[in-house]
C-alpha cells in the first residue's frame, strides 16, 4: 500500500463523523465514478442513514435490502431501486460493525462496470472506516457518547414530531374521504387506499428506523456474555449469567455503554484473590437498566477501588449512577444504573457537552488544543465567521466567558 493511500485513509478517519461520507466519496470517485453516495451503518444510534443529497428521495428503506443481501468482502454491482427508480449502483458491505454497514455509490446509467482493483480498494477503505466507527461505539468513549446522546435526542424529537404531524394529516384525509357526504365513490375509494398505504409505509419506516437505532435487550446481553467468557476461560473463577427477562429494546448507546461498564467492573472484581464465583446480571425496569456484578470474595472492596475513570465518566454522560454493597466475608455487589431515556436538563448541566451539537463539539475540541479561528476553519473546511458563530454558541451553552474556560470543561469531560 503506497503512502498516498495511507495518507488519504488517515485524512478520512480524522474527520468529524458526520463528514466522513463526503470524504469517502471523494476518495473513491476516481476509481468508481458516481453521482451520489449513501451509507446505512447500523452501529450508529443517532444517524444510521446518511446521503450526500444528490439523488432526490433516496431512503433508508432502499438501502436495507442491499445491506441484508450484501456479502462482506465482495462488492456488488448492478441495478437497484434508488430515489424511486432503477439506478446503476455499487454496494460495498462490511461486517466490521456487529450488524453490518453498507456503502452505496449511485452511478450514471450506462457506466462501465468498475474493475476488480477499484472494488478491492473500495472494500478496504469501507472496512477501515466502519472499523473506526465501531471502535467509537463499542468503547463508548465519553466525548463521542456525549455527541451521540445529544444527536440521538434531537433525532428522536424530529422523528416523533414528523410522525405525529404526518399521522394527523393522513388521518384527517381519511376522515374526510370516508365521509358519507361525498358521493364520488370511486374517487373516495382510490384516495382512501392511497392514504392508507401512506400510513402503512410511514409506520413501516418507523419500525425500520427503530431496528437500526436500537438493540433487543436479550441480544445485547448475549453479546456481553460472549465478551466475558473469554476473560475467564483460563481462570478458576466461575461465571454465572443472569440475562434480562424482557423483550424490550435498548438504545444502541445504552447497550454499548452497559457492556463496556460491566467489562471494566469485572476486571476490578477479578483482581481479588479470594473470588471463586462471579454473577453478572441485567435487570430492566420501566425507566432504567440495572447492570450488576456480584462476587463471593472477602467483601473488602471500597468505592475508591472503582477509580474515577471511564466507568463514572460514561455513567455521568448517560445520567447514570454507580452503587456498591460490600459485606465482609460474603462478597461485593456493584450495580451500574443507566436511565433508558435521554438525561433531562439537570443531568445535562452536570455534563455540559451533552448540550452541544456535533459540529460545536468538533470546534470545542480544537479550542481545547489551543487552535485559533483560522486554523479551525482550515481543519473543518468552514469560514472563520462560521467558527466565530460556533464559538459564541459554545460559550453561551457552557455558561463560560472565555475560550480557556470552555477548553477546561472539554478536558474535564473527555
Amino acid at each position: 500500500m503506497d503512502a498516498l493511500t495511507l495518507t488519504t485513509a488517515y485524512e478520512i478517519i480524522r474527520q468529524p463523523l458526520g463528514e466522513i461520507l463526503p470524504q469517502v466519496s471523494a476518495a473513491l470517485a476516481p476509481l468508481v465514478p458516481h453521482v451520489d453516495a449513501a451509507e446505512l451503518s447500523t452501529h450508529c444510534a443517532h444517524s444510521p442513514f446518511k446521503t450526500l443529497g444528490g439523488t432526490e428521495l433516496m431512503t433508508a428503506a432502499e438501502l436495507t435490502p442491499l445491506l441484508a443481501d450484501g456479502v462482506p468482502g465482495a462488492p456488488w454491482q448492478g441495478r437497484a431501486t434508488i430515489g424511486g427508480r432503477e439506478r446503476e449502483v455499487v454496494a460495498v458491505t462490511s461486517h466490521a460493525t456487529r450488524r453490518g454497514a453498507v456503502l452505496v455509490l449511485v452511478r450514471e446509467d450506462g457506466t462501465a462496470p468498475a474493475d476488480a482493483a477499484a472494488l478491492t480498494t473500495a472494500q478496504a477503505l469501507w472496512d477501515l472506516v466502519t472499523g473506526h466507527f465501531e471502535r467509537f461505539a463499542t468503547e463508548a468513549v465519553p466525548g463521542a457518547l456525549a455527541r451521540s446522546r445529544a444527536a440521538a435526542d434531537t433525532r428522536a424529537r424530529v422523528i416523533a414530531e414528523l410522525t405525529a404531524s404526518h399521522a394527523a394529516a393522513l388521518s384527517g384525509v381519511l376522515g374526510v374521504l370516508r365521509s358519507r357526504a361525498l358521493d364520488d365513490t370511486t374517487a373516495r375509494t382510490t384516495a382512501t387506499d392511497l392514504a392508507a398505504s401512506a400510513l402503512i409505509e410511514m409506520r413501516a419506516e418507523q419500525r425500520r428506523d427503530r431496528a437500526l437505532a436500537e438493540e433487543p435487550a436479550e441480544d445485547a446481553f448475549e453479546r456481553l456474555a460472549g465478551e466475558l467468557r473469554p476473560m475467564l476461560r483460563h481462570s478458576k473463577v466461575r461465571l454465572d449469567l443472569g440475562a434480562p427477562d424482557s423483550a424490550r429494546s435498548l438504545a444502541a448507546d445504552v447497550a454499548h455503554s452497559a457492556r463496556a461498564i460491566v467489562r471494566s467492573l469485572l476486571l476490578i472484581v477479578l483482581e481479588q484473590e479470594s473470588v471463586h464465583r462471579v454473577h453478572v446480571g441485567w435487570q430492566l425496569t420501566e425507566h432504567e437498566l440495572r447492570a450488576s456484578v456480584r462476587d463471593d470474595g472477602a467483601g473488602a472492596l471500597a468505592p475508591c477501588d472503582l477509580g474515577a475513570g471511564t466507568i463514572r465518566d460514561r455513567l455521568d454522560v448517560l445520567g447514570g449512577r454507580l452503587g456498591m454493597d460490600a459485606v465482609p466475608g460474603w462478597g461485593t455487589t456493584i450495580t451500574a444504573v443507566i436511565p433508558l431515556a435521554t438525561p433531562e436538563a439537570p443531568v445535562e448541566a452536570a455534563h455540559p457537552l451533552t448540550g452541544l451539537g456535533e459540529r460545536e463539539v468538533e470546534v470545542l475540541r480544537h479550542l481545547a488544543l489551543g487552535h485559533r479561528n483560522r486554523r479551525i476553519a482550515e481543519e473543518l473546511h468552514i469560514s472563520e465567521s462560521t467558527v466565530k458563530f460556533h464559538v459564541a454558541n459554545i460559550l453561551n451553552k457552557l455558561g463560560v466567558g472565555s475560550r480557556g474556560e470552555a477548553a477546561a470543561l472539554f478536558h474535564a469531560a473527555a
